[in-house]
């Protein structure tokens, strides 16, 4: 079958080499792409805005699954213009994809359908969430309640700093995302990426990873699209990951359903796990960046069969496999991100870096120039690596980032530090 990807970014390109594996493809394509898409498909110039354009682009090319990258296509609609044209799609309707739309209606949703998550209040009045917001005191969480490219949350430690991200939002930091804003518990633990598959009344867990959403070393510095990951995450054990389908991915598909949205696509549940077990920190309707990734460096078997599953409301009997060694992805990105950053500066050593033993290089915002890879975005490279564990997996990882030539590029250089904190590592 011929399938169209939707998206620009690492995420599009870690997709689009697992789908260039199946004995299901024929041709793939995708838009827009980006030099690290090319390798393995055809980039085709696409505004993925105008839904019009890509549906007449899949029937030009008998298109029959279009799997979307970004949330915001989403979000959009793209899903159901998609369906009213004949074509299978990977990813939720728009009254689905509210989950991560609409902060405030998944955070009603979990209230009405008992997913675990910490108590919150909407605001549309500047006034009425700073009075909250001093009577509940610090650390407290501020989120514009739409998309915000993942940096519209602010977890304010001080009562200075909520009352400052309340400001910035009501004066349109975020433009209409913060029209309305959620004011939510600070929850304390250990964060963790946890996506499961569904078809609309069935879902299956996939994988789990841990992000690195800080943009300075030690978890320092403000919040951006995530500066690495590493899959799978020590805390996930079995034994939890069965509790977080029992008591937030089951209900949420099940709700939904009630509610006449059937979910299809991945479910990003985003965690918070403490003595008390997970907790919800909030939903995304896509596959995470950078955690996919590291998640599927691991994956053992045909990607597209259960994209397609789900598409088609019928997934698969088995669960997907994964391998038992680690994945670990570094984010290098323009210095000045997650700021203003300069565009358009040349990257060398792709070649040699991508030459190292289980490493892989994925182009999250590169472009050609001539003969020249050159930077094009914020986060720009997503270095990944696979290892027998976390330490010869973040070896490898920066290994690879030291072969690369870009004076105009950082990383962390700690990412991975919480599960080799726990193997006793250094």
């Amino acid at each position: 079958m011929n399938v169209l990807i939707l998206g620009a970014g690492a995420r599009e390109h870690a997709l689009a080499l697992a789908v260039a594996k199946s004995p299901l493809l024929a041709e793939l394509y995708v838009a827009p792409g980006n030099p690290g898409c090319a390798a393995v498909a055809e980039n085709v110039a696409l505004d993925i805005r105008d839904h019009r354009a890509v549906v007449d682009f899949c029937r030009s090319r008998a298109i029959r699954l279009v799997v979307v990258g970004p949330e915001a296509p989403l979000v959009a609609g793209v899903a159901d213009d998609l369906e009213a044209a004949g074509i299978l799609c990977f990813g939720p309707s728009k009254a689905a994809a509210r989950l991560e739309g609409s902060k405030g209606f998944a955070k009603d949703f979990c209230r009405e359908f008992g997913v675990p998550t910490g108590d919150y209040r909407r605001f549309r009045d500047e006034a009425a969430a700073l009075a909250y917001v001093r009577a509940h005191g610090a650390p407290i969480v501020v989120k514009a309640d739409g998309l915000a490219a993942g940096k519209g949350v602010v977890v304010a430690m001080s009562l200075g700093e909520a009352e400052n991200a309340v400001g910035s939002m009501f004066a349109g930091a975020f433009g209409a995302a913060g029209a309305e804003i959620v004011v939510e518990d600070y929850l304390a633990g250990e964060e963790v990426s946890f996506f499961a598959l569904s078809d609309g009344t069935r879902a299956t867990p996939f994988a789990s990873a841990q992000d690195h959403k800080r943009v300075g070393e030690g978890d320092t510095g403000p919040n951006t699209g995530g500066m690495g990951a590493y899959s799978p995450p020590p805390i996930m054990t079995p034994a939890l990951s069965e509790r977080v389908m029992r008591e937030i991915v089951t209900p949420t598909v099940a709700g939904m359903a009630k509610r006449g949205a059937p979910y299809r696509g991945v479910l990003f549940a985003g965690l918070m796990i403490d003595a008390g077990g997970p907790k919800l920190i909030e939903f995304n309707v896509r596959f995470g960046d950078p955690e996919v990734e590291a998640i599927l460096a691991r994956l053992r078997g045909d990607l597209l069969e259960f994209l397609l599953g789900c598409a088609r409301g019928a997934l698969p009997g088995r669960a997907p496999k994964f391998s038992d060694e680690t994945a670990l992805t570094v984010v290098m990105a323009a210095r000045g991100y997650p700021g203003a950053v300069e565009k358009g500066t040349p990257i060398y050593g792709l070649d040699a870096a991508a030459r190292l033993p289980g490493v892989s290089i994925l182009h999250a915002a590169t472009r050609r120039q001539g003969e020249t890879i050159v930077s094009d975005g914020g986060r720009v490279l997503a270095v990944t690596a696979l290892g027998r564990d976390v330490i010869e997996a973040q070896s490898r990882a920066y290994a690879a980032v030291d072969r690369l030539d870009w004076p105009g590029g950082f990383c962390r250089r700690d990412i991975g530090w919480r599960a080799i904190e726990r193997r006793g590592g250094s």
